[in-house]
């Protein structure tokens, strides 16, 4: 199979971790990941456990986490576009869409993984997905990717049936658990102890395509 080109257009640092397991496998089997993500997270309540940083630092902080976390999951290519955490809905929308069609437009990407608007379960995340989509629809309906999607309400799959992918990572779940311990002031809350629990928690990932 010929390497791919894979977008990730997510909200903040540790989003990637949810489907960390797919993209560790994208990586490991040579295709270019580059993602986006739109904010630093640096509105979070967590400071690390016990805590280490502080309002002024938390991004700084986050912007390390999240290029650690990347480089063990192989993404080659991080965009950080700089949005104020937790505002992500009040943006103007069509702008940021244009931002994410350029990005779409240089890259020129095989798959883009995003979150399903409408299932996010956090304002940001439903905005990014909006977003997206919003820029994929601006291409010609034959170019546009495969667009697999993040849906984590408690009705997504009453709304969306079932999912389309479902990927169990079983052999790399401690490599995606790793990466996403990279980010320490939110690792207490995310993982919690770090056990078979965790393992079994973290190692199916499901996704669904949009369908525009």
């Amino acid at each position: 199979m010929n390497p791919k080109h894979i977008l990730v257009v997510l909200a903040h640092p540790d989003d990637e971790g949810i489907i960390g397991g797919t993209l560790l496998q994208h990586a490991r089997q040579g295709d270019t990941i580059t993602y986006i993500c739109l904010t630093l997270g640096e509105m979070g309540r967590n400071m690390g456990n016990p805590p280490f940083a502080t309002r002024v630092t938390l991004p700084i902080i986050r912007r390390q986490e999240l290029k650690e976390a990347c480089q063990l999951i192989g993404i080659q290519d991080l965009r950080e576009f700089g949005l104020h955490d937790k505002m992500v809905e009040f943006e103007d929308q069509e702008a940021i869409a244009d931002r994410v069609r350029e990005v779409i437009d240089e890259v020129k990407p095989d798959l883009i993984y995003t979150f399903y608007p409408g299932h996010g379960v956090h304002p940001d995340h439903d905005a990014c997905g909006a977003i997206t989509i919003r820029a994929i629809e601006k291409l010609p309906a034959d170019q546009r990717p495969l667009t697999r999607c993040i849906a984590m309400t408690p009705g997504s799959y009453a709304a969306l049936g079932q999912p389309d992918f479902v990927n169990d990572i079983s052999e790399i779940v401690d490599l995606k658990i790793q990466a996403i311990a990279a980010h320490k002031t939110q690792f207490q809350l995310m993982l919690g102890s770090y056990g078979q629990e965790t393992r079994d928690r973290h190692r199916t990932e499901r996704l669904w395509v949009y369908r525009f």
